[in-house]
């Protein structure tokens, strides 16, 4: 018999989570990640495929708000646990679990649906675009030296280690100051600001140490805040320690360039590796030597318009535009023929039309230039996106675009 897939009970999130784990490989999960994630779970919205007794396929999704260009956060299927144990692939299970979950998330009204992707080469054949992208750099502190620029009041500025839990509040008070700057990032709900005390290693795993937190205060308010690990190295020249910034958010150029003086100034390190930042981040203007920074790209975020008409009516603009795209999305055929997208930059409307097209795009361009990452022009040299009426390419290229990259922060 084939595969049968249902909703995911309660009682079965222990056999369901270890499907997810025995097909991403690795060490278990430590057991205070494995419950943070288990009280995440949204089971109704978590599907399971069953042979027999035995669960061999999974995936979930969350309930997230996404901030897009414009300043608003839009409800958002997140995306996530997704798997087929290796004994039934090729069995049409990935496509019969997408189907199912594009289909839940239209119903409850969800414009859009994310995803981090494991293997990238996946998602395209479900309307998924790559949205964003991620910068990491490898610093040699030893030799580059970082600038605090003079006349952006860091005199006014006071550095504290915290206890990373303690610190979470005013934490996260900056953190959602934030989200309307920077598209892609989710508006933490209740119970996930826990993901930021859970990095990777932070109990002190593979010789370095715990989580710590540096908070940046400005008259005794939090304005910033960084959280890292030390992982202390020795050789036959002395000290060669690294740190590992996990995350760093400032409300003002003062505080955010002191926090990251702060991790050149550290004792018995030589290198700051920097995991996930944004592919506009400041830093890089800030430091002495921008070659000695080994900076390296990857993909992030990937969207899908799972409502075109809400999803492009959900944001800004950056310049006027009316255009009238031809959409072809196969997965998802509610949303093929044409739309006429009028908008600036307080708002928007896109509706149904019959008047011709001024240019047509697969469904996945358009998820990829949504959040104002990539460009329409560049998606349409990838043979992606097709202009029918001269000029409306580079208009409407121009008006998807935003001030800052893009970004997801963290995982989920």
């Amino acid at each position: 018999m084939a595969p049968q897939l249902r909703t995911l009970e309660a009682q079965e999130w222990d056999t369901w989570y270890g499907t997810v784990e025995r097909a991403f490989g690795g060490p278990p999960t430590p057991p205070e990640a494995r419950g943070l994630w288990q009280s995440l779970t949204e089971h109704d919205r978590s599907i399971a495929a069953w042979d027999g007794d035995e669960c061999v396929g999974t995936a979930g999704a969350f309930s997230l708000r996404l901030s897009v260009p414009g300043g608003s956060v839009v409800d958002t299927a997140g995306v996530t646990m997704v798997s087929v144990a290796a004994t039934h692939r090729r069995r049409g299970l990935m496509t019969q679990m997408m189907r199912r979950q594009l289909d839940d998330v239209r119903e409850r009204g969800e414009p859009l649906a994310a995803l981090v992707a494991s293997e990238p080469g996946i998602y395209g054949r479900f309307g998924y675009g790559m949205a964003t992208q991620q910068l990491s750099a490898s610093i040699d502190t030893a030799r580059v030296r970082m600038e605090v620029p003079a006349g952006t009041g860091a005199d006014g500025v006071r550095l504290r280690y915290a206890d990373p839990l303690s610190a979470l509040p005013a934490c996260e008070a900056v953190y959602a100051d934030q989200v309307a700057d920077r598209p892609g990032t989710p508006a933490r709900l209740p119970g996930w600001e826990r993901l930021a005390v859970l990095a990777p290693g932070g109990g002190g795993h593979d010789g370095g140490s715990p989580l710590r937190c540096v908070v940046a205060e400005r008259d005794g308010t939090a304005v910033g805040y960084a959280r890292f690990q030390h992982t202390p190295q020795w050789d036959a020249t002395g000290a060669r320690g690294t740190i590992v910034l996990r995350d760093l958010d400032a409300q003002d150029p003062a505080a955010y360039a002191m926090l990251w003086r702060f991790f050149f100034e550290i004792d018995l390190t030589s290198t700051l590796m920097a995991e996930n930042r944004p592919v506009d981040d400041v830093w890089q203007h800030l430091v002495s030597d921008v070659r000695r920074c080994e900076r390296h790209l990857r993909d992030g975020l990937f969207v899908r318009l799972v409502d075109v008409g809400a999803a492009l009516e959900s944001r800004a603009y950056r310049t006027p535009v009316d255009v009238v795209f031809e959409v072809e999305d196969s997965f998802c055929p509610w949303n093929e023929g044409r739309w006429r997208l009028a908008g600036d930059g307080r708002g928007a409307s896109c509706t149904r039309t019959a008047a011709p097209a001024d240019v047509t795009l697969q469904a996945t361009a358009l998820a990829s230039v949504y959040l104002g990452g990539f460009a329409l022009t560049a998606l349409a040299r990838a043979g992606r996106a097709d202009e029918l009426k001269r000029g409306a390419l580079a208009r409407a290229s121009l008006a998807f675009g935003n001030d800052t990259a893009p970004w997801l922060p963290h995982s989920f």
